[in-house]
């Protein structure tokens, strides 16, 4: 029995591809430095995987910024406003990654959306009819080629041509279908010469089987695959799928000659049943998604036997996989040197994970796979009782009744309450929360975690920041300030450090789009709130101005979304503790002055099941009434907004309008406002800010740009339900590039005003 897995992360184990990326961007390395560390890197992951023993290594697993846009370059889908620019290679990949503005143009980035149900982000491939799909980069053959001359031999990761082409976005006439027959072409001749490389396994990645698949889709599917299988070589060809199970498709799957079949044994609620009751395929070879690749949790090696044992009476061809790319999870354990070893028994980051695989299959090769000392010693971690069961809180959430998760009055008499008390001018400004968080905020932030500098120091230091930024916001203009968040390391993690039932990583960090990492908090136990978590920080800032400033908090969805969820409880119970400690801080900041409270659901989507018929049932039924059941006690004349981001909104934009918030303000401008319509539509009655600039980019925005954008969003949202803002926080911006881009964004929207 061999192991792989899907992919592994390659920010680094601390990080480096992040800072020399940054490094390059600022003009601090050059080229050759960067591609040197992104060498070493690849080198130190293959070593890695190759001395933890894993049978099948992947290449080709490695990006600078995107997968997905990684392949847009490979089949040439590149628009060209970007070949325009007349840079490198790599300067040009970046522009489409971050956008650019210089000497050779102004460019925005393309679109980024979120990658099925995780919290990695995607740039969307665009494709105009005039686009010439070919084989147009080398990098798949480089890297294999790279670790062949390291002594490994590796299996090469391709994403796959159905959901490249399923996620791009096509500006003209043309569809996916007018692409497919050079699409496939690309990857007939991606396998022939990955073959004459000395290729044994290709993966193709297509995790868009795993969504409602119409006939039509499958057909389209087949169609590309019938072509490209013709033309294997003497390569074997994997078509890995994750995040869910295939069930529209499984028969015409393994009817394709296919050598390998990976299917998720985690997420694939129907995985397990598909294989029961249609068997599998004769000659082929099962690659078992049974290690969790998105999830920190020790694997409970019972359950894996078990499995795996099963699917030995359906085929003796089976490699032991993890469900999905372990890009979703931390690199390793090693570094996490202030976590008690009580904690770190129950977890496996992805270097441990490694040695999961490998456990399981000695365990798997065994006579007795019971009476293995690995297999006992894991069954003696899962037999020990982790934390202690908070009773209240139980009988707080069975308690809870339809009267809990319902606002007085309605939102059409809150609104007009609300209009009287604010007195807004028309099209209101504001920012999303954060400010830039400077090297100066993060050194002494942590300079208090070390204890270099006193409490009083360190809140002495935030209070100058926050009075400076309330100052700064008045100066631009805005009409409802922030108080900027600088006491906050991350919008989930600072609330986790103030609840029980969090523990916190060290070194966990996680890649979430580009050079972006996050370092999710871990739900150990039962989440409940001991103390206020804003108050003091928001109360502050509303003593600085006459202005309203906004509290800030996050809610209780993206909480536990971005965060490493517990296994032995529900999503929905576990959500439903955090929106009741929310609650109490929505409740607190009210009675102390605090008029408007935004409580951003930037992860809502993320959780959203994959398939439309599980939406409501499994997720949307219990995440929208948990939002409501944090501002339902909250007086009519208090407005409540929320924020969202990088999802993709128009299939949910009634469950999103049943949120019952005052105000919303959604990520836009990446997307080119393709929203609206979408809001226009559905008669979309709450006050909406979709935003007029792309905060993810280092572009700042003229105020003419932000003119016609707000002009395009009058033309289907009235003037009294629009509010002004970037699409994001301003935290991973600077300063000279946040104060000139508000500055536009208040210049036009005061000339709107005037002209309305």
């Amino acid at each position: 029995m061999k192991t792989t897995i899907i992919g592994y992360p390659r920010i680094g184990e601390l990080r480096e591809l992040k800072f020399a990326a940054e490094k390059y961007f600022r003009q601090e390395i050059t080229e050759q430095e960067l591609l040197e560390t992104a060498k070493s890197l690849r080198l130190k992951n293959l070593n890695e995987q190759k001395d933890k023993q894993l049978d099948l290594i992947p290449s080709n697993d490695f990006s600078f910024y995107d997968g997905v846009l990684d392949t847009a370059f490979l089949l040439n889908a590149v628009p060209k406003r970007y070949r325009a620019l007349g840079l490198s290679p790599l300067d040009e990949y970046f522009a489409a990654a971050r956008g650019y503005q210089g000497e050779n143009g102004d460019v925005k980035a393309l679109a980024m959306k979120k990658w099925f149900n995780t919290n990695y982000h995607y740039i969307v491939p665009e494709i105009d009819d005039d686009t010439e799909i070919r084989l147009s980069d080398t990098k798949p053959f480089d890297l294999f080629s790279e670790a062949l001359q390291n002594g490994v031999l590796t299996k090469p990761v391709l994403t796959g041509p159905f959901t490249f082409l399923a996620l791009a976005r096509y500006t003209g006439k043309k569809t996916k279908s007018d692409f497919a027959q050079r699409t496939a072409d690309v990857y007939i001749e991606t396998i022939r010469q990955l073959s004459q490389l000395g290729a044994e396994w290709i993966q193709i990645d297509e995790p868009y089987l795993v969504k409602d698949l119409s006939a039509e889709d499958i057909v389209f599917f087949k169609t590309i695959y019938q072509k490209i299988l013709a033309h294997k070589n003497n390569a074997k060809i994997l078509l890995q799928t994750y995040f869910g199970d295939i069930r529209d498709c499984y028969n015409d799957i393994c009817s394709l000659d296919f050598d390998g079949i990976g299917l998720d044994f985690i997420e694939g609620r129907k995985t397990l049943e598909l294989v029961r009751t249609n068997g599998f395929p004769n000659g082929k070879t099962l690659f078992a998604g049974i290690v969790n690749g998105k999830n920190i949790w020790k694997n409970h090696y019972q359950k894996s036997v078990d499995i795996i044992s099963e699917l030995k009476t359906f085929t003796p061809n089976i490699v032991i996989n993890t469900s999905c790319s372990l890009l979703h999870v931390p690199y390793t354990l090693r570094n996490e040197s202030k976590l008690s070893p009580e904690y770190k028994q129950h977890f496996a980051y992805a270097s441990e994970k490694l040695d999961e695989l490998n456990e399981l299959k000695q365990i798997l090769s065994a006579e007795d796979p019971h009476s293995a000392a690995a297999y006992q010693a894991n069954a003696a971690v899962f037999s020990q009782p982790r934390y202690e069961k908070n009773h209240s809180l139980a009988e707080k959430i069975a308690s809870l009744t339809e009267q809990d998760f319902t606002r007085q009055p309605a939102f059409a008499e809150r609104e007009k309450i609300q209009k009287e008390t604010f007195r807004l001018p028309l099209l209101p400004t504001t920012t999303i929360g954060s400010f830039p968080q400077t090297k100066e905020i993060r050194r002494v932030r942590s300079d208090y975690k070390k204890g270099s500098i006193s409490l009083s120091e360190y809140e002495s230091f935030l209070r100058d920041k926050i009075k400076d930024c309330i100052a700064l916001q008045e100066t631009i203009g805005l009409d409802v300030l922030v108080h900027g968040e600088f006491e906050r390391n991350d919008m989930v993690e600072y609330f986790g450090e103030s609840l029980d039932g969090y523990i916190f990583t060290e070194k966990a960090w996680v890649q979430s789009y580009g050079t972006r990492c996050v370092k999710p908090p871990v739900v150990w136990g039962d989440v409940s709130r001991s103390k206020p978590m804003t108050v003091q920080w928001s109360k502050y800032a509303q003593s600085l101005t006459e202005k309203n400033v906004k509290g800030m908090l996050t809610g209780p969805v993206t909480i536990l979304n971005w965060s490493f969820p517990r296994e032995d409880i529900s999503l929905k119970e576990s959500t439903l503790q955090i929106a009741l400690a929310i609650r109490e801080e929505v409740l607190d900041l009210e009675a102390n002055g605090i008029q408007i409270i935004q409580i951003d659901e930037a992860a809502l989507r993320e959780k959203l099941p994959l398939r439309k018929s599980d939406w409501h049932s499994e997720y949307l039924d219990w995440a929208i009434p948990a939002f409501r059941l944090v501002h339902s006690g909250v007086k009519a004349d208090t407005q409540i907004h929320t924020h969202m981001c990088y999802s993709e909104f128009s299939d949910i934009i009634e469950d999103i309008d049943n949120m019952d918030a005052d105000v919303i303000t959604f990520e836009a401008s990446r997307s080119d406002l393709t929203i609206l319509d979408v809001l226009k539509e559905n008669n979309f009655r709450t006050e909406v800010g979709p935003g007029v600039y792309d905060i993810h980019s280092p572009r700042i925005p003229t105020t003419e740009e932000i003119i016609t954008a707000l002009q395009k969003m009058l033309s289907r949202i009235p003037a009294d339900k629009l509010w002004v803002n970037p699409d994001c926080g301003l935290k991973t911006r600077g300063s000279e590039e946040t104060i000139p881009s508000l500055t536009h964004l208040t210049e036009a929207a005061k000339k709107l005003r005037a002209s309305l």
